[in-house]
Protein backbone atom coordinates (compact mmCIF):
# COMPACT_ATOMS: atom_id res chain seq x y z
CA UNK A 1 0.00 0.00 0.00
CA UNK A 2 1.34 3.39 -1.07
CA UNK A 3 1.81 5.86 1.87
CA UNK A 4 -0.47 8.91 1.23
CA UNK A 5 2.47 11.30 0.29
CA UNK A 6 4.19 9.15 -2.52
CA UNK A 7 0.57 8.12 -3.83
CA UNK A 8 -0.02 12.40 -4.29
CA UNK A 9 2.98 12.16 -6.04
CA UNK A 10 2.50 9.96 -8.38
CA UNK A 11 -0.98 11.23 -9.15
CA UNK A 12 0.37 14.50 -9.53
CA UNK A 13 3.22 13.66 -11.99
CA UNK A 14 0.51 11.37 -13.61
CA UNK A 15 -1.43 14.04 -14.16
CA UNK A 16 1.29 16.37 -15.90
CA UNK A 17 1.77 14.04 -18.15
CA UNK A 18 -1.89 13.63 -18.88
CA UNK A 19 -2.28 17.08 -19.36
CA UNK A 20 0.53 17.08 -22.44
CA UNK A 21 -0.73 14.03 -23.60
CA UNK A 22 -1.30 14.09 -27.52
CA UNK A 23 -4.59 12.07 -29.53
CA UNK A 24 -3.81 11.72 -33.04
CA UNK A 25 -5.76 11.23 -35.51
CA UNK A 26 -5.78 9.09 -37.97
CA UNK A 27 -5.54 6.84 -35.54
CA UNK A 28 -2.37 4.50 -34.94
CA UNK A 29 -2.27 1.61 -37.47
CA UNK A 30 -4.88 3.29 -39.83
CA UNK A 31 -4.96 2.11 -43.78
CA UNK A 32 -4.83 5.17 -45.71
CA UNK A 33 -5.15 4.63 -49.66
CA UNK A 34 -2.90 6.70 -51.62
CA UNK A 35 -4.26 10.05 -52.80
CA UNK A 36 -7.50 9.97 -50.25
CA UNK A 37 -8.17 13.03 -48.77
CA UNK A 38 -8.33 13.16 -44.66
CA UNK A 39 -8.10 15.86 -42.35
CA UNK A 40 -4.89 15.57 -39.81
CA UNK A 41 -5.47 16.79 -36.14
CA UNK A 42 -3.35 16.68 -33.09
CA UNK A 43 -5.07 17.22 -29.81
CA UNK A 44 -3.05 18.63 -26.71
CA UNK A 45 -4.47 17.86 -23.63
CA UNK A 46 -3.56 21.23 -21.83
CA UNK A 47 -2.13 24.79 -23.42
CA UNK A 48 0.68 24.68 -25.55
CA UNK A 49 3.50 26.94 -26.95
CA UNK A 50 3.42 27.67 -30.58
CA UNK A 51 6.13 27.89 -30.88
CA UNK A 52 7.54 24.55 -28.74
CA UNK A 53 5.69 21.72 -30.68
CA UNK A 54 6.92 20.33 -33.65
CA UNK A 55 4.92 17.42 -36.03
CA UNK A 56 7.02 14.96 -38.48
CA UNK A 57 5.52 12.72 -40.80
CA UNK A 58 8.79 9.87 -41.49
CA UNK A 59 11.14 13.02 -40.29
CA UNK A 60 9.77 15.76 -42.22
CA UNK A 61 8.14 18.92 -41.46
CA UNK A 62 4.28 18.00 -41.54
CA UNK A 63 3.76 21.12 -42.88
CA UNK A 64 6.66 20.73 -45.82
CA UNK A 65 5.41 16.99 -46.40
CA UNK A 66 1.50 18.24 -46.88
CA UNK A 67 2.02 21.10 -48.58
CA UNK A 68 0.32 23.70 -46.28
CA UNK A 69 0.52 25.63 -42.95
CA UNK A 70 -1.44 23.71 -40.46
CA UNK A 71 -3.88 26.38 -38.42
CA UNK A 72 -3.09 26.04 -34.85
CA UNK A 73 -5.76 26.33 -31.88
CA UNK A 74 -4.77 27.93 -29.07
CA UNK A 75 -7.81 27.29 -26.98
CA UNK A 76 -9.96 24.99 -29.05
CA UNK A 77 -13.75 25.15 -27.77
CA UNK A 78 -12.46 27.99 -25.45
CA UNK A 79 -10.97 25.59 -23.40
CA UNK A 80 -7.83 25.10 -21.94
CA UNK A 81 -6.56 22.77 -24.63
CA UNK A 82 -4.45 23.36 -28.03
CA UNK A 83 -5.21 21.85 -30.99
CA UNK A 84 -3.21 21.40 -34.84
CA UNK A 85 -5.37 21.02 -37.93
CA UNK A 86 -4.67 20.48 -41.26
CA UNK A 87 -7.42 19.94 -43.35
CA UNK A 88 -8.15 18.02 -46.81
CA UNK A 89 -4.37 16.53 -47.35
CA UNK A 90 -3.40 13.79 -49.15
CA UNK A 91 -0.52 11.00 -49.15
CA UNK A 92 1.16 10.09 -52.35
CA UNK A 93 3.22 7.47 -51.92
CA UNK A 94 2.56 3.94 -50.37
CA UNK A 95 4.63 2.52 -47.47
CA UNK A 96 4.30 3.06 -43.71
CA UNK A 97 4.50 6.83 -42.31
CA UNK A 98 5.98 7.23 -38.83
CA UNK A 99 4.01 10.55 -37.19
CA UNK A 100 5.62 12.10 -34.32
CA UNK A 101 4.15 14.58 -32.10
CA UNK A 102 5.88 16.62 -29.30
CA UNK A 103 5.12 19.95 -27.53
CA UNK A 104 8.60 20.35 -26.18
CA UNK A 105 7.73 18.37 -23.28
CA UNK A 106 5.92 15.08 -24.22
CA UNK A 107 5.99 13.70 -27.42
CA UNK A 108 4.06 10.88 -28.76
CA UNK A 109 4.52 8.58 -32.17
CA UNK A 110 2.55 6.17 -34.48
CA UNK A 111 2.48 5.04 -38.10
CA UNK A 112 -0.19 4.77 -40.91
CA UNK A 113 0.21 2.02 -43.58
CA UNK A 114 -0.57 3.97 -47.02
CA UNK A 115 -1.29 1.48 -49.64
CA UNK A 116 -1.91 1.80 -53.01
CA UNK A 117 -3.78 -0.21 -55.95
CA UNK A 118 -2.94 -2.66 -58.89
CA UNK A 119 -4.91 -1.96 -61.86
CA UNK A 120 -8.52 -1.83 -62.40
CA UNK A 121 -10.45 -4.95 -62.36
CA UNK A 122 -14.17 -4.35 -62.05
CA UNK A 123 -16.30 -1.84 -63.94
CA UNK A 124 -18.60 -1.59 -61.18
CA UNK A 125 -19.64 -2.34 -57.76
CA UNK A 126 -22.54 -3.19 -55.94
CA UNK A 127 -22.65 -3.11 -51.61
CA UNK A 128 -25.45 -5.11 -50.73
CA UNK A 129 -25.96 -4.25 -46.48
CA UNK A 130 -28.44 -6.61 -44.95
CA UNK A 131 -28.46 -3.89 -41.74
CA UNK A 132 -28.56 -5.90 -38.94
CA UNK A 133 -28.52 -9.70 -40.48
CA UNK A 134 -27.32 -11.97 -38.55
CA UNK A 135 -26.72 -15.62 -39.29
CA UNK A 136 -30.04 -16.62 -38.35
CA UNK A 137 -31.96 -14.19 -40.57
CA UNK A 138 -30.42 -16.00 -43.12
CA UNK A 139 -31.16 -19.47 -42.45
CA UNK A 140 -34.55 -18.85 -41.67
CA UNK A 141 -35.31 -16.80 -45.08
CA UNK A 142 -33.59 -19.58 -46.77
CA UNK A 143 -36.48 -21.95 -44.75
CA UNK A 144 -39.09 -20.03 -45.72
CA UNK A 145 -37.97 -19.33 -49.23
CA UNK A 146 -36.96 -22.34 -50.17
CA UNK A 147 -38.34 -24.87 -48.17
CA UNK A 148 -37.16 -27.90 -46.66
CA UNK A 149 -37.75 -31.87 -46.63
CA UNK A 150 -35.68 -34.36 -44.66
CA UNK A 151 -32.95 -31.69 -43.46
CA UNK A 152 -32.17 -30.63 -46.87
CA UNK A 153 -32.94 -27.29 -48.14
CA UNK A 154 -34.53 -27.14 -52.05
CA UNK A 155 -32.22 -24.41 -52.95
CA UNK A 156 -29.95 -21.52 -51.42
CA UNK A 157 -30.18 -18.03 -51.39
CA UNK A 158 -28.82 -16.04 -54.02
CA UNK A 159 -26.35 -14.62 -51.53
CA UNK A 160 -25.30 -17.92 -50.22
CA UNK A 161 -24.50 -19.48 -53.24
CA UNK A 162 -21.58 -16.75 -54.68
CA UNK A 163 -18.39 -18.19 -54.85
CA UNK A 164 -15.98 -16.07 -51.96
CA UNK A 165 -17.19 -15.94 -48.19
CA UNK A 166 -15.32 -14.78 -45.42
CA UNK A 167 -16.23 -13.52 -41.56
CA UNK A 168 -15.74 -9.61 -40.69
CA UNK A 169 -15.02 -8.19 -37.70
CA UNK A 170 -17.27 -5.19 -36.49
CA UNK A 171 -16.05 -2.94 -33.49
CA UNK A 172 -15.56 0.64 -33.75
CA UNK A 173 -12.50 2.28 -32.51
CA UNK A 174 -14.81 3.43 -29.26
CA UNK A 175 -16.41 -0.07 -28.30
CA UNK A 176 -16.45 -3.72 -28.95
CA UNK A 177 -20.70 -2.74 -30.01
CA UNK A 178 -20.95 -1.24 -33.17
CA UNK A 179 -24.16 1.04 -34.56
CA UNK A 180 -24.73 1.06 -38.33
CA UNK A 181 -22.96 5.01 -38.36
CA UNK A 182 -19.74 3.90 -37.85
CA UNK A 183 -20.00 0.10 -39.07
CA UNK A 184 -20.79 1.58 -42.51
CA UNK A 185 -18.60 4.12 -42.55
CA UNK A 186 -15.97 2.01 -41.92
CA UNK A 187 -16.73 0.05 -45.51
CA UNK A 188 -17.38 3.42 -47.13
CA UNK A 189 -14.04 5.39 -45.89
CA UNK A 190 -11.44 2.02 -44.85
CA UNK A 191 -10.85 3.93 -41.49
CA UNK A 192 -12.52 3.04 -37.95
CA UNK A 193 -14.91 5.56 -36.57
CA UNK A 194 -16.37 6.31 -33.19
CA UNK A 195 -20.40 5.05 -32.55
CA UNK A 196 -22.80 7.45 -33.91
CA UNK A 197 -19.88 8.92 -36.38
CA UNK A 198 -19.83 8.40 -40.27
CA UNK A 199 -16.81 10.04 -42.38
CA UNK A 200 -15.27 11.44 -39.56
CA UNK A 201 -13.04 10.62 -36.46
CA UNK A 202 -15.07 11.65 -33.50
CA UNK A 203 -13.06 14.48 -32.03
CA UNK A 204 -13.52 16.23 -28.46
CA UNK A 205 -15.27 19.91 -29.92
CA UNK A 206 -19.21 20.13 -29.31
CA UNK A 207 -19.41 20.73 -33.05
CA UNK A 208 -21.01 17.36 -34.40
CA UNK A 209 -19.44 18.68 -37.99
CA UNK A 210 -16.30 19.56 -37.67
CA UNK A 211 -14.21 16.45 -36.98
CA UNK A 212 -11.82 15.37 -38.48
CA UNK A 213 -13.15 14.08 -41.74
CA UNK A 214 -12.06 11.05 -44.27
CA UNK A 215 -13.07 10.68 -47.54
CA UNK A 216 -15.61 8.80 -49.04
CA UNK A 217 -15.23 5.95 -51.75
CA UNK A 218 -18.67 7.43 -53.43
CA UNK A 219 -16.37 11.07 -53.63
CA UNK A 220 -13.19 8.82 -54.41
CA UNK A 221 -15.09 6.77 -57.19
CA UNK A 222 -16.25 10.33 -58.51
CA UNK A 223 -13.37 12.56 -58.45
CA UNK A 224 -10.83 9.66 -59.69
CA UNK A 225 -12.91 7.74 -62.22
CA UNK A 226 -15.96 9.96 -62.87
CA UNK A 227 -18.42 6.54 -62.06
CA UNK A 228 -21.81 6.89 -61.33
CA UNK A 229 -23.35 6.81 -57.56
CA UNK A 230 -26.17 5.28 -55.72
CA UNK A 231 -28.07 5.10 -53.18
CA UNK A 232 -30.87 2.61 -52.64
CA UNK A 233 -32.47 1.85 -49.36
CA UNK A 234 -36.18 1.13 -47.80
CA UNK A 235 -35.05 2.98 -44.32
CA UNK A 236 -34.67 6.78 -44.44
CA UNK A 237 -32.24 8.12 -46.90
CA UNK A 238 -31.24 9.96 -44.19
CA UNK A 239 -30.41 7.58 -42.12
CA UNK A 240 -27.09 5.82 -40.94
CA UNK A 241 -25.99 3.24 -43.27
CA UNK A 242 -27.46 5.11 -46.67
CA UNK A 243 -25.72 8.69 -45.28
CA UNK A 244 -22.54 7.01 -44.41
CA UNK A 245 -21.69 6.54 -47.94
CA UNK A 246 -21.52 10.43 -48.38
CA UNK A 247 -21.64 12.05 -45.07
CA UNK A 248 -19.20 13.30 -42.17
CA UNK A 249 -20.77 14.08 -39.08
CA UNK A 250 -20.13 12.48 -35.35
CA UNK A 251 -23.73 12.66 -34.47
CA UNK A 252 -25.79 10.23 -37.19
CA UNK A 253 -29.42 11.96 -35.89
CA UNK A 254 -27.51 15.45 -38.08
CA UNK A 255 -30.50 14.77 -40.75
CA UNK A 256 -30.52 18.17 -42.06
CA UNK A 257 -27.00 18.60 -42.44
CA UNK A 258 -26.63 15.47 -44.24
CA UNK A 259 -29.51 15.91 -46.39
CA UNK A 260 -27.20 18.89 -47.09
CA UNK A 261 -24.38 17.62 -47.50
CA UNK A 262 -25.99 14.56 -50.03
CA UNK A 263 -27.26 17.38 -52.17
CA UNK A 264 -23.65 18.62 -52.10
CA UNK A 265 -22.10 14.96 -52.94
CA UNK A 266 -25.19 14.49 -55.65
CA UNK A 267 -25.40 10.67 -56.11
CA UNK A 268 -26.99 9.92 -59.23
CA UNK A 269 -29.56 8.09 -58.36
CA UNK A 270 -31.29 8.55 -54.70
CA UNK A 271 -33.88 6.14 -53.34
CA UNK A 272 -35.78 5.60 -49.86
CA UNK A 273 -37.56 6.65 -47.57
CA UNK A 274 -37.30 10.12 -45.04
CA UNK A 275 -38.49 13.00 -47.46
CA UNK A 276 -39.49 14.53 -43.96
CA UNK A 277 -36.24 16.22 -43.84
CA UNK A 278 -36.06 17.32 -47.38
CA UNK A 279 -39.41 19.32 -46.88
CA UNK A 280 -39.64 23.30 -45.86
CA UNK A 281 -40.31 23.70 -41.84
CA UNK A 282 -43.56 24.77 -43.33
CA UNK A 283 -44.95 22.07 -45.03
CA UNK A 284 -47.06 19.23 -43.98
CA UNK A 285 -45.31 16.48 -42.67
CA UNK A 286 -41.59 18.35 -42.53
CA UNK A 287 -39.11 17.97 -39.88
CA UNK A 288 -36.37 20.05 -41.01
CA UNK A 289 -35.67 23.28 -38.67
CA UNK A 290 -35.16 25.54 -41.61
CA UNK A 291 -37.02 26.81 -44.73
CA UNK A 292 -35.43 24.84 -47.28
CA UNK A 293 -37.09 23.13 -49.64
CA UNK A 294 -34.63 20.43 -50.94
CA UNK A 295 -36.79 18.31 -53.25
CA UNK A 296 -36.84 21.85 -55.40
CA UNK A 297 -32.89 22.29 -54.93
CA UNK A 298 -32.44 18.75 -56.52
CA UNK A 299 -35.20 19.52 -58.82
CA UNK A 300 -33.82 22.41 -60.30
CA UNK A 301 -30.22 20.42 -60.31
CA UNK A 302 -31.46 18.08 -63.01
CA UNK A 303 -33.03 15.45 -60.69
CA UNK A 304 -36.23 13.69 -61.72
CA UNK A 305 -38.34 12.63 -58.88
CA UNK A 306 -40.50 9.84 -58.07
CA UNK A 307 -42.77 9.66 -55.00
CA UNK A 308 -44.14 6.35 -55.37
CA UNK A 309 -43.88 2.93 -57.50
CA UNK A 310 -45.66 3.99 -60.45
CA UNK A 311 -43.67 7.48 -60.69
CA UNK A 312 -40.86 5.19 -60.49
CA UNK A 313 -41.61 2.72 -62.93
CA UNK A 314 -42.78 5.45 -65.12
CA UNK A 315 -39.42 6.97 -65.80
CA UNK A 316 -38.61 8.12 -69.22
CA UNK A 317 -35.33 6.27 -70.92
CA UNK A 318 -32.67 9.56 -70.48
CA UNK A 319 -33.01 9.42 -67.02
CA UNK A 320 -30.08 10.38 -65.38
CA UNK A 321 -30.25 11.81 -61.93
CA UNK A 322 -33.05 10.32 -60.06
CA UNK A 323 -34.10 11.66 -56.42
CA UNK A 324 -36.59 8.69 -55.19
CA UNK A 325 -38.83 9.67 -51.94
CA UNK A 326 -41.49 7.03 -50.99
CA UNK A 327 -42.50 7.81 -47.50
CA UNK A 328 -42.13 10.51 -44.95
CA UNK A 329 -40.46 8.32 -42.77
CA UNK A 330 -38.94 4.38 -42.88
CA UNK A 331 -40.82 2.49 -45.89
CA UNK A 332 -42.93 -0.30 -44.95
CA UNK A 333 -42.16 -4.03 -45.24
CA UNK A 334 -42.77 -6.87 -47.28
CA UNK A 335 -44.73 -8.99 -45.36
CA UNK A 336 -46.89 -5.32 -44.42
CA UNK A 337 -46.71 -4.34 -48.16
CA UNK A 338 -47.67 -7.78 -49.83
CA UNK A 339 -49.66 -9.43 -47.15
CA UNK A 340 -51.27 -7.37 -44.08
CA UNK A 341 -51.17 -4.41 -45.16
CA UNK A 342 -50.74 -3.01 -41.89
CA UNK A 343 -47.99 -0.43 -40.85
CA UNK A 344 -48.57 2.68 -42.75
CA UNK A 345 -49.45 0.79 -45.99
CA UNK A 346 -53.32 2.27 -45.62
CA UNK A 347 -51.67 6.11 -46.41
CA UNK A 348 -48.72 4.56 -48.28
CA UNK A 349 -50.41 2.19 -50.46
CA UNK A 350 -47.79 2.76 -53.78
CA UNK A 351 -44.34 2.11 -51.99
CA UNK A 352 -41.90 0.13 -54.46
CA UNK A 353 -40.40 -2.99 -53.46
CA UNK A 354 -36.63 -3.17 -53.13
CA UNK A 355 -36.11 -5.09 -55.86
CA UNK A 356 -37.77 -2.23 -58.10
CA UNK A 357 -35.80 0.20 -56.81
CA UNK A 358 -32.52 -2.19 -57.65
CA UNK A 359 -33.65 -2.43 -60.75
CA UNK A 360 -34.19 1.39 -61.28
CA UNK A 361 -30.77 2.13 -60.05
CA UNK A 362 -29.05 -0.50 -62.12
CA UNK A 363 -30.77 0.90 -65.59
CA UNK A 364 -29.88 4.54 -64.51
CA UNK A 365 -26.45 4.30 -63.58
CA UNK A 366 -25.60 1.74 -66.37
CA UNK A 367 -25.74 4.97 -68.76
CA UNK A 368 -22.43 5.83 -67.37
CA UNK A 369 -20.16 4.33 -69.87
CA UNK A 370 -17.05 5.07 -66.81
CA UNK A 371 -19.09 2.30 -64.56
CA UNK A 372 -20.28 2.88 -61.21
CA UNK A 373 -20.67 2.62 -57.11
CA UNK A 374 -24.21 1.06 -55.50
CA UNK A 375 -24.69 0.89 -52.02
CA UNK A 376 -28.39 -1.41 -51.92
CA UNK A 377 -29.39 -1.26 -48.08
CA UNK A 378 -32.12 -3.42 -46.47
CA UNK A 379 -32.63 -1.78 -43.57
CA UNK A 380 -35.80 -2.60 -42.02
CA UNK A 381 -33.87 -6.18 -41.17
CA UNK A 382 -32.32 -4.24 -38.13
CA UNK A 383 -35.27 -1.98 -37.72
CA UNK A 384 -37.59 -5.20 -37.00
CA UNK A 385 -35.31 -7.13 -35.11
CA UNK A 386 -34.88 -4.20 -32.50
CA UNK A 387 -38.45 -4.84 -31.71
CA UNK A 388 -37.94 -8.23 -31.44
CA UNK A 389 -40.35 -8.61 -34.98
CA UNK A 390 -38.88 -11.49 -36.44
CA UNK A 391 -41.23 -12.60 -38.85
CA UNK A 392 -40.96 -9.14 -40.53
CA UNK A 393 -37.80 -9.09 -40.39
CA UNK A 394 -37.15 -12.38 -41.84
CA UNK A 395 -39.06 -11.36 -44.90
CA UNK A 396 -36.98 -8.66 -45.56
CA UNK A 397 -34.09 -10.94 -45.67
CA UNK A 398 -35.90 -12.73 -48.64
CA UNK A 399 -36.27 -9.37 -50.35
CA UNK A 400 -32.40 -8.66 -49.75
CA UNK A 401 -32.13 -11.75 -51.72
CA UNK A 402 -34.29 -11.30 -54.39
CA UNK A 403 -32.69 -7.93 -54.88
CA UNK A 404 -29.02 -9.80 -55.04
CA UNK A 405 -30.48 -12.43 -57.23
CA UNK A 406 -31.34 -9.43 -59.55
CA UNK A 407 -28.02 -8.02 -59.01
CA UNK A 408 -26.00 -11.09 -60.09
CA UNK A 409 -28.61 -11.92 -62.83
CA UNK A 410 -28.05 -8.56 -64.36
CA UNK A 411 -23.96 -8.51 -64.12
CA UNK A 412 -23.82 -11.94 -65.37
CA UNK A 413 -25.65 -10.77 -68.52
CA UNK A 414 -22.72 -8.20 -69.06
CA UNK A 415 -20.81 -10.64 -68.91
CA UNK A 416 -19.35 -10.52 -64.84
CA UNK A 417 -17.76 -7.17 -65.25
CA UNK A 418 -19.26 -6.34 -61.85
CA UNK A 419 -18.33 -6.87 -58.10
CA UNK A 420 -20.90 -7.74 -56.04
CA UNK A 421 -20.62 -8.13 -52.28
CA UNK A 422 -23.49 -8.70 -49.71
CA UNK A 423 -22.87 -8.71 -45.87
CA UNK A 424 -24.55 -7.13 -42.82
CA UNK A 425 -23.10 -3.56 -41.00
CA UNK A 426 -23.43 -5.58 -37.72
CA UNK A 427 -25.35 -8.48 -36.04
CA UNK A 428 -28.22 -8.74 -33.51
CA UNK A 429 -27.55 -11.83 -30.65
CA UNK A 430 -30.30 -13.84 -32.59
CA UNK A 431 -30.91 -17.47 -32.95
CA UNK A 432 -33.12 -20.02 -34.30
CA UNK A 433 -33.94 -22.29 -31.78
CA UNK A 434 -36.53 -24.48 -32.69
CA UNK A 435 -39.95 -24.33 -33.69
CA UNK A 436 -43.68 -23.01 -31.97
CA UNK A 437 -46.17 -25.76 -32.02
CA UNK A 438 -49.44 -23.54 -32.05
CA UNK A 439 -52.87 -23.57 -33.94
CA UNK A 440 -52.89 -19.83 -33.39
CA UNK A 441 -56.53 -20.38 -31.47
CA UNK A 442 -57.47 -18.08 -29.04
CA UNK A 443 -57.35 -20.49 -25.88
CA UNK A 444 -54.19 -22.29 -25.68
CA UNK A 445 -54.72 -25.33 -22.65
CA UNK A 446 -50.91 -25.13 -22.13
CA UNK A 447 -48.81 -21.48 -21.95
CA UNK A 448 -47.33 -20.82 -25.36
CA UNK A 449 -44.28 -20.98 -23.82
CA UNK A 450 -44.34 -25.06 -23.37
CA UNK A 451 -44.98 -25.19 -26.93
CA UNK A 452 -41.55 -24.06 -27.90
CA UNK A 453 -40.12 -27.33 -29.66
CA UNK A 454 -36.11 -28.11 -29.14
CA UNK A 455 -34.15 -30.63 -30.53
CA UNK A 456 -35.81 -33.82 -32.02
CA UNK A 457 -39.53 -32.14 -31.27
CA UNK A 458 -38.94 -29.09 -33.78
CA UNK A 459 -39.52 -31.00 -36.31
CA UNK A 460 -39.62 -28.86 -39.28
CA UNK A 461 -42.38 -25.79 -39.80
CA UNK A 462 -45.35 -26.03 -42.26
CA UNK A 463 -45.12 -22.64 -43.67
CA UNK A 464 -46.91 -22.72 -47.24
CA UNK A 465 -44.68 -22.94 -50.33
CA UNK A 466 -43.37 -19.48 -51.38
CA UNK A 467 -44.85 -17.35 -54.10
CA UNK A 468 -42.23 -16.75 -57.25
CA UNK A 469 -40.34 -14.17 -55.14
CA UNK A 470 -40.42 -16.40 -52.36
CA UNK A 471 -42.56 -15.51 -49.81
CA UNK A 472 -44.74 -17.92 -47.91
CA UNK A 473 -48.23 -15.88 -47.92
CA UNK A 474 -49.10 -16.65 -44.55
CA UNK A 475 -46.64 -16.49 -41.52
CA UNK A 476 -49.69 -17.34 -38.80
CA UNK A 477 -49.00 -21.34 -39.24
CA UNK A 478 -49.58 -23.71 -36.67
CA UNK A 479 -45.69 -24.69 -36.13
CA UNK A 480 -43.35 -21.46 -37.04
CA UNK A 481 -40.15 -20.81 -36.37
CA UNK A 482 -38.78 -20.01 -33.01
CA UNK A 483 -36.48 -17.24 -32.91
CA UNK A 484 -35.06 -15.11 -30.14
CA UNK A 485 -32.77 -12.49 -29.34
CA UNK A 486 -30.66 -12.62 -26.63
CA UNK A 487 -30.82 -9.16 -25.48
CA UNK A 488 -33.97 -7.74 -24.03
CA UNK A 489 -35.62 -5.23 -22.67
CA UNK A 490 -38.62 -6.17 -20.18
CA UNK A 491 -41.50 -6.76 -22.72
CA UNK A 492 -44.71 -9.29 -22.98
CA UNK A 493 -43.53 -12.60 -24.99
CA UNK A 494 -46.51 -13.50 -26.96
CA UNK A 495 -44.89 -16.22 -28.81
CA UNK A 496 -47.01 -15.08 -32.18
CA UNK A 497 -46.46 -12.84 -34.90
CA UNK A 498 -47.87 -9.67 -35.17
CA UNK A 499 -50.59 -9.71 -37.68
CA UNK A 500 -51.85 -5.94 -36.86
CA UNK A 501 -48.88 -4.27 -37.40
CA UNK A 502 -44.96 -4.29 -36.17
CA UNK A 503 -44.23 -5.05 -32.74
CA UNK A 504 -44.17 -2.32 -30.14
CA UNK A 505 -42.52 -4.01 -27.21
CA UNK A 506 -42.20 -1.08 -24.63
CA UNK A 507 -43.78 1.95 -23.65
CA UNK A 508 -42.33 4.76 -22.12
CA UNK A 509 -42.01 3.98 -18.18
CA UNK A 510 -43.31 6.26 -15.33
CA UNK A 511 -39.36 8.20 -14.83
CA UNK A 512 -38.44 10.26 -17.70
CA UNK A 513 -36.34 8.36 -20.32
CA UNK A 514 -37.27 4.95 -18.71
CA UNK A 515 -39.17 1.98 -20.77
CA UNK A 516 -41.43 -0.84 -19.39
CA UNK A 517 -43.28 -3.49 -20.75
CA UNK A 518 -45.83 -2.55 -23.59
CA UNK A 519 -49.62 -3.16 -21.65
CA UNK A 520 -50.60 -3.96 -25.00
CA UNK A 521 -49.72 -7.47 -25.26
CA UNK A 522 -50.41 -8.44 -21.90
CA UNK A 523 -54.24 -10.36 -22.35
CA UNK A 524 -52.95 -11.51 -25.18
CA UNK A 525 -53.79 -15.42 -25.10
CA UNK A 526 -50.69 -16.97 -23.77
CA UNK A 527 -48.59 -13.99 -23.27
CA UNK A 528 -45.57 -14.25 -20.51
CA UNK A 529 -43.80 -11.51 -18.94
CA UNK A 530 -40.08 -11.46 -19.53
CA UNK A 531 -37.83 -9.82 -17.03
CA UNK A 532 -35.29 -8.22 -19.83
CA UNK A 533 -31.80 -8.08 -19.43
CA UNK A 534 -31.33 -4.38 -20.81
CA UNK A 535 -31.29 -1.33 -18.44
CA UNK A 536 -34.88 0.15 -18.14
CA UNK A 537 -33.27 3.18 -20.10
CA UNK A 538 -33.27 0.96 -23.21
CA UNK A 539 -36.18 0.60 -25.29
CA UNK A 540 -35.48 -2.59 -27.63
CA UNK A 541 -33.50 -5.33 -28.28
CA UNK A 542 -29.38 -4.18 -29.10
CA UNK A 543 -26.43 -4.83 -31.63
CA UNK A 544 -24.29 -7.95 -30.67
CA UNK A 545 -20.33 -7.86 -31.19
CA UNK A 546 -20.13 -11.34 -33.31
CA UNK A 547 -18.66 -11.10 -36.92
CA UNK A 548 -20.82 -11.21 -39.96
CA UNK A 549 -20.83 -13.25 -42.81
CA UNK A 550 -19.38 -11.20 -46.10
CA UNK A 551 -20.65 -13.30 -49.68
CA UNK A 552 -19.05 -12.15 -52.81
CA UNK A 553 -18.55 -13.06 -56.58
CA UNK A 554 -17.10 -10.74 -59.41
CA UNK A 555 -13.67 -9.25 -60.47
CA UNK A 556 -11.51 -8.74 -57.23
CA UNK A 557 -13.46 -10.89 -54.69
CA UNK A 558 -10.66 -13.20 -54.72
CA UNK A 559 -9.37 -11.08 -51.85
CA UNK A 560 -12.55 -12.31 -49.68
CA UNK A 561 -11.31 -14.92 -47.78
CA UNK A 562 -10.77 -16.09 -44.05
CA UNK A 563 -11.27 -13.43 -41.25
CA UNK A 564 -11.02 -9.40 -42.00
CA UNK A 565 -11.70 -6.35 -40.45
CA UNK A 566 -14.52 -4.56 -41.36
CA UNK A 567 -12.72 -1.52 -42.69
CA UNK A 568 -10.55 -4.30 -45.30
CA UNK A 569 -13.76 -4.32 -46.94
CA UNK A 570 -13.65 -0.75 -48.12
CA UNK A 571 -9.64 -2.06 -49.48
CA UNK A 572 -11.87 -5.24 -51.32
CA UNK A 573 -13.64 -2.40 -53.07
CA UNK A 574 -11.05 -0.10 -53.97
CA UNK A 575 -8.76 -2.70 -54.91
CA UNK A 576 -11.34 -3.87 -57.24
CA UNK A 577 -12.04 -0.39 -58.99
CA UNK A 578 -8.35 0.66 -59.05
CA UNK A 579 -8.59 3.43 -56.95
CA UNK A 580 -4.71 3.35 -56.40
CA UNK A 581 -3.24 2.57 -59.13
CA UNK A 582 -1.00 5.27 -61.45
CA UNK A 583 -1.77 8.93 -61.41
CA UNK A 584 -5.00 10.28 -60.57
CA UNK A 585 -6.49 13.48 -60.50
Amino acid sequence: MLRPLAAALLLSCAALSAANAQTIYPIDRADILVGAKFDFKVEFDGLVDRAAFAVTVSGEDAAKLFGKAPEFVAREDNKDQSALLLRDVALSKPGRYEVSVSDGKTSKKLAWNVFATGPRQAKNVILFIGDGMSGAHRVAARLLSKGMTEGKAHGKLAMDSMPRMALVSTAGSDSIITDSANSASAYATGHKAATNAMGVYADRTADPLDDPRVETISSLAQRRLGLGIGIVTNTEIEDATPAAMVAHTRRRAEYDSIVAQMFDAKPDVILGGGSANFLPKGAPGSKRKDETDFLAKFRDAGYTLASNGTELRSLGPDTKKLLGLFHLSNMDGALDRKFLKAGSVGRYPDQPDLTEQVKTALDVLSKNPNGFFLMVESGMIDKYTHLLDMERAVYETIMLDNSVKLARDWAAARGDDTLILVLADHTHPVSLIGTIDDDMTTTPNVPLRERVRVYEKAGFPNYPAADAQGYPPRVDVSRRLAMFSASMPDHYETYRPKLDGPNEPTSPGQQPGTFTANEKYKNVPGAVLRLGNLSALINASVHSGEDVILTATGPGSERVQGQLENTEVFRVMVEALGLGHGEQN
